[in-house]
């Protein structure tokens, strides 16, 4: 009996350490998993901050030139800051400060006028993929004469149409340099260009808040809630609730979802997670004051998936995902078509390689619209590019064929999420575990070679 008792100890004992083995396996591989991603936005912010600072871009008399075409040199006004001052060889002769504000003077240093940026005070205030450099020239009034987008890391798509509104930027002339100070984006009722609207507002937000600075540089905007922070709160709301209730199998909830997420969240909002734009806040900041919607969404889409197992955003909320499961639901069934193994197993890969297009492209400053290797620029139609809206057909045309085939072999972004995703005691280290830790690698090289392949890149051109 005694050896039986011991023998039965010893079995109990092996399975408490086995199952308690079994419940440190999935949180070590999720704790891998987001170290992982963190190390990357970590490695992409600090890089990204290091070369504006080491490359920043002052105000030259070319510049200028275009409202006074006698300018011959900007000098600082030395009660705002100090400056770089560059002569017509673009040679420095000063220091440019946070609060650069330059006289423009004649040949005789008579001053014709006054301008400043809107970087790097107003870095903080981060549109769609980053900060945008916005010049305001003003007369010798210091009433407003232009404003003009210097650069911008936001995709080139959504800086086209806000340089291409022939209103947005001429909102501000005839204005006073404290009327514009006291500006505020609702009291004056400045609209956002349409298909670019958190760039669009990130430059007139960052013109406010720059004329404050010289009274107060600390000045930061409020959290600015809109219809459209609260519509994409509603959708995200109703994404949760049908995700955790038994709503979850019901054949009408599914199509509440789906025309919620293509004819709201998609062709209405137009406010969707995509790899221009996690790339744009990995290096610049998260808008969460701009956009605070759209900030609360992409935290679920992490979030969740990482702690549930429930894949929120591909399966709840993303339109293309959504358009992509209604067309497999009322396609014919001759359009069936099942790939070889192989292939597919091939095709997979391809997300992952779109993943490092992403990162380099972000670390080496790369001239590629990332809106145009994903298909969800194509929902805001007005202004959606060539290669997004053929990237948009093909993944719909071949779920008619391949169900949720763009999800399964195209979407860099749905691969990101995946990899979050935890599936429970079941899970293990992977394939995707591996191509993850060659990602950060990837990052590193980037981030320590930079010069060397940016110098490279250079030669090939």
């Amino acid at each position: 009996m005694s050896v039986a008792a011991n023998t039965e100890g010893s079995v109990d004992s092996r399975n408490k350490t086995s199952d308690s083995g079994l419940k440190w396996k999935p949180f070590a591989l999720q704790l891998y998993r987001l170290i992982v991603l963190v190390a990357i936005v970590l490695l992409i912010r600090d890089h990204r901050t290091r070369l504006r600072i080491e490359a920043d871009a002052p105000i030259t008399v070319p510049e200028v030139r275009t409202w006074f075409p006698a300018a011959r040199a900007v000098e600082l006004d030395k009660e705002k800051g100090g400056l770089f001052v560059l002569d017509d060889a673009r040679q420095p002769l000063g220091y440019e400060d946070e609060k650069a504000a330059f006289f423009i003077l004649d040949d005789a240093r008579q001053p014709l006028g006054y301008v400043i940026r809107t970087r790097p005070v107003c870095d903080h205030v981060v549109g769609y993929a980053g900060p945008t450099d916005t010049m305001i020239v003003f007369d010798n009034a210091q009433t407003v004469r232009a404003v003009k987008i210097r650069s911008s890391p936001d995709t080139i798509t959504h800086v086209g149409d806000v340089v291409g509104d022939p209103f947005f930027l001429e909102k501000w002339n005839g204005k006073s340099w404290n009327q514009v100070a006291a500006m505020t984006l609702k009291k004056e009722e400045i609209d956002s260009v349409s298909g670019a609207t958190l760039t669009s507002m990130a430059i007139a937000q960052s013109i406010t808040l720059r004329l404050r600075a010289t009274e107060d540089a600390a000045l930061h905007p409020p959290v600015r809630f809109t219809p459209r922070d609260l519509g994409l709160m509603g959708a995200l709301l109703l994404a949760v609730t049908v995700a955790f209730t038994s709503w979850r199998g019901s054949k009408w909830m599914r199509r509440v979802l789906q025309v919620t997420a293509v004819g709201y969240v998609g062709l209405i909002n137009g406010d969707l997670i995509a790899q221009s734009l996690l790339s744009g806040w990995a290096a610049s900041g998260v808008a969460w004051r701009l956009a605070p919607g759209m900030a609360l969404l992409v935290a679920a889409a992490l979030v969740v998936p990482w702690t549930t197992r429930r894949a929120l955003y591909c399966q709840y909320i993303c339109p293309h995902g959504a358009a992509q499961e209604f067309l497999h639901t009322i396609k014919p069934r001759a359009f069936s078509l099942h790939l070889p193994p192989s292939l597919a197993s091939g095709l997979r890969w391809l997300p992952f390689f779109l993943l490092v297009i992403s990162i380099a492209v972000t670390m080496l400053l790369l001239p590629l619209d990332l809106a145009g290797i994903e298909p969800f620029d194509a929902y805001l139609i007005r202004s959606a590019g060539k290669a997004t809206i053929a990237i948009a057909i093909v993944g719909l045309v071949a779920s008619l064929f391949i169900p949720m085939a763009y999800c399964k072999f195209g979407c860099p972004t749905g691969a990101l999420l995946e990899f979050l995703r935890s599936h429970g005691r079941s899970d293990h280290f992977g394939k995707r575990d591996i191509a993850a830790a060659f990602l950060v690698l990837l990052t590193v090289v980037l981030y320590h070679g930079h010069a060397t392949i940016s110098a490279w890149i250079a030669g090939l051109q």
